[in-house]
């Protein structure tokens, strides 16, 4: 049999009634970027980011309708919150507010809580601020995982040193473990220097699948290195995960604030708690003389934080130790535990503990020597 075309997928869908009963998901152009490859079929359905939930139904009935099609190994329809100008999507009434811990989003079993660390740009250090706040946090004795959202350059495999691939069982893969915290990335499936040339409804897809398709066990808390950006992944992601809470990365740049600005209004929108700002290369400290240079300035973040009424959680320095244990595979928070700058993330680690459980609440504590 010939592989069906993006017209039969179009025409099965416009079976399926919209939200108001009446006309088909097609003719209302909540339908985008139907992807047909191979027997896999692909395709976003918009919808208004206060019914994402509450649509679940007509995403499943989709994908059913798809299916019928025959000749079809996998149907994957994914929910976006992005409409294009002039979509007819029907308005809806506001839903309820969601409580903090994310309400009716669907939770990954065994993990008791979600965080992100974002940034409204690239380039700021997200992902060394990932992987060491996870494993400070792993440090005081929680079970912790670490998920590479970041499907265009996924970083974590190099940064913790691990070369192998992920064991699949069923349609469920196995996670890497790298210094006592289970990993999935997508650096793990693909070559390292192989381009991710996907578009957004793959790209969401992926990061579904490597959320709740891995046999991440039990763990207290699940920290989730997102792409950089306020894109429709991350928003599609703050939207279907119940996030505990967001930690925003940005160095001191007015440039890099601004983007960093555009990360926190965007949780803010989805009603995700945000947990702090950090400061990531606030001074260069000159690795033989120890001189400090204020090289992106100092202190943005901080003032910005003040500005908007959220917390600061610290300042991490330019540090040639960071980098090139980053880069070794060694995050310095693991290869040297009792170091300075293994000091300052076990410090944020502290306050991102202690803004998840509220200051009153038992926690772990990490121990300073």
């Amino acid at each position: 049999m010939s592989e069906v075309t993006n017209k039969e997928v179009l025409a099965q869908l416009s079976k399926v009634k919209g939200p108001d009963l009446k006309s088909d998901i097609v003719s209302l152009g909540m339908v985008e970027n139907v992807l047909v490859n191979e027997g896999k079929v692909i395709f976003s359905i918009n919808v208004p980011a206060d019914r994402a939930q509450e649509l679940e139904p007509l995403r499943e009935a989709a994908e059913k309708a798809v299916s019928e099609l025959g000749n079809i190994e996998k149907v994957t329809a994914v929910l976006t919150a992005e409409r294009r100008p002039g979509s007819a999507a029907p308005a809806a009434k506001p839903a309820p507010t969601p409580p903090q811990a994310g309400g009716g989003k669907t939770g990954v079993p065994g993990i008791k809580k979600i965080i992100a660390v974002a940034s409204g740009k690239g380039g700021v250090g997200k992902s060394t601020t990932s992987v060491n706040l996870a494993l400070a946090i792993s440090s005081t004795g929680l079970k912790v995982g670490l998920l590479d959202a970041d499907i265009y350059g996924p970083s974590m495999p190099r940064m913790l040193g691990l070369k192998e691939k992920p064991t699949v069982e069923g349609k469920i893969l196995s996670p890497l473990e790298g210094y006592g915290i289970k990993v999935m990335s997508m650096g793990f499936l693909v070559e390292e220097e192989t381009p991710m040339i996907w578009r957004g409804p793959m790209v969401i897809s992926a990061l579904t699948q490597m959320l709740r398709e891995v046999a991440w066990g039990e763990l207290d808390l699940l920290v989730v290195d997102m792409p950089p950006g306020t894109g429709d992944a991350q928003l599609t992601m703050s939207q279907q995960v119940p996030l505990a809470g967001a930690v925003i990365v940005s160095t001191p740049q007015d440039i890099a604030l601004i983007d960093a600005r555009k990360g926190l209004n965007m949780f803010k929108k989805v009603e995700v708690p945000i947990l702090g700002l950090i400061e990531n290369m606030s001074t260069f400290i000159c690795p033989k003389c120890g001189e400090q240079s204020d090289i992106f300035g100092h202190g943005g973040a901080r003032s910005e934080a003040q500005r908007l009424g959220v917390p600061f959680l610290g300042e991490v320095p330019l540090h040639m130790d960071i980098r090139t244990n980053s880069d070794g595979g060694t995050p310095v928070t693991a290869s040297n535990p009792e170091g300075p700058h293994a000091l300052i993330y076990k410090q944020i680690a502290n306050e991102v503990l202690s803004k998840l459980e509220g200051v009153s609440g038992e926690r772990p504590q990490i121990v300073f020597e």
